[in-house]
């Protein structure tokens, strides 16, 4: 049975985003903000995480990564606000 894996974006210190994957979640984070996980971060720091999406594999996760890459940085502002809406909608009512 294989694990699942995230496709995730960071919000750097700049402003910038940072679009990765992984299956630690929270081990990946703490990489970033350590200055341990990618040479972009390292020099953005601190990062925090502006979404997470679940997904059933590895390679699900690579590929959704690649997708989200291709949004640029208005896309990805766009993808980030629609889920903190539909968020916001839950906890709303």
């Amino acid at each position: 049975m294989t694990k699942g894996a995230y496709a995730y974006i960071l919000c750097c210190a700049d402003g910038t985003y940072y679009t990765g994957w992984t299956s630690d979640l929270d081990r990946r984070l703490e990489m970033h903000n350590s200055g341990r996980g990618a040479a972009y971060t390292r020099a953005r720091r601190p990062v925090r995480l502006a979404y997470a999406e679940r997904l059933p594999s590895r390679s699900a996760a690579m590929r959704r990564e690649q997708r989200i890459k291709r949004l640029g940085h208005q896309g990805k502002a766009q993808l980030i606000d629609a889920v903190r809406a539909e968020a916001d909608e839950v906890k709303g009512g």
